[in-house]
C-alpha cells in the first residue's frame, strides 16, 4: 500500500467518524425540536375554509405548528389549534377555539342548545359550519388533547402569512367565565 492510500483511507475515517458524531448529535436534537417546539402539518379538507385551504380540494395548505405555545393548555378564543381526535386518537384534526372553560356556548346543531364548557375543556369548529366535524359533534374537548397551536401558513408562497387569533363575532360566547366572576356588564 503506497503512503498516498494510507493518508486517504484516514481522511475517509476521520471523515467518516465525524459524520457519525454530527449525526448522533443532530437527530436527536431535530427530534426533540420537532417534539417540543414546532413542526409544519398539511392541512387536508374543507372544515376551516376560508381561513385555510380556500382553494378547495385543488391546493391544501402548509401550516406552521407550534408545540411550545401549547405546553401550559394556554389557549385564547379564535385560536386555530391542531388537537388529537376525541373520535379517533390516531388522527390530529385542526380547528378554531370558540370558547374556554367556564363559558357558555350557543351551539350549532349539539343536542344542548346551549353548553357551559366544564373545567379543563374547551369548545372548537371549524369555520366552515356545514363541513366541520367538531364540538358541534363530539362537544368539549379536553385540553390533554391539544397537539399545537397553528401560527402561521408557509405553502403556498402566495399564501405565506401569520395566522391571527380571531373569533367571529357571532361566535362569541353567550357568558364567559370573566363575565359571571366580575357580572355582566
Amino acid at each position: 500500500m503506497t503512503a498516498g492510500m494510507a493518508q486517504s483511507q484516514g481522511w475517509v475515517t476521520r471523515y467518516f467518524k465525524a459524520f457519525c458524531k454530527g449525526f448522533f448529535v443532530a437527530v436527536p436534537v431535530a427530534v426533540t425540536f420537532l417534539d417540543r417546539v414546532a413542526c409544519v402539518a398539511r392541512v387536508e379538507g374543507a372544515s376551516m375554509q376560508p381561513s385555510l385551504n380556500p382553494g378547495g380540494s385543488q391546493s391544501s395548505d402548509v401550516v406552521l405548528l407550534n408545540h411550545w405555545k401549547v405546553r401550559n393548555f394556554e389557549v385564547q378564543r379564535g385560536d386555530i389549534v391542531s388537537l388529537v381526535s376525541p373520535k379517533n386518537p390516531e388522527q390530529k384534526i385542526i380547528k378554531r377555539v370558540i370558547a374556554l372553560e367556564g363559558d357558555i356556548v350557543k351551539t350549532i346543531g349539539h343536542k344542548n342548545r346551549y353548553v357551559k364548557v366544564p373545567r379543563g375543556h374547551i369548545w372548537v369548529e371549524g369555520d366552515h359550519h356545514g363541513h366541520s366535524f367538531d364540538s358541534n359533534s363530539f362537544g368539549p374537548v379536553s385540553l390533554g388533547l391539544l397537539h399545537a397551536h397553528a401560527t402561521h401558513i408557509l405553502w403556498p408562497p402566495e399564501r405565506w402569512q401569520k395566522l391571527e387569533s380571531v373569533l367571529p363575532p357571532e361566535r362569541l360566547p353567550v357568558q364567559s367565565e370573566k363575565e359571571s366572576l366580575h357580572g355582566s356588564p
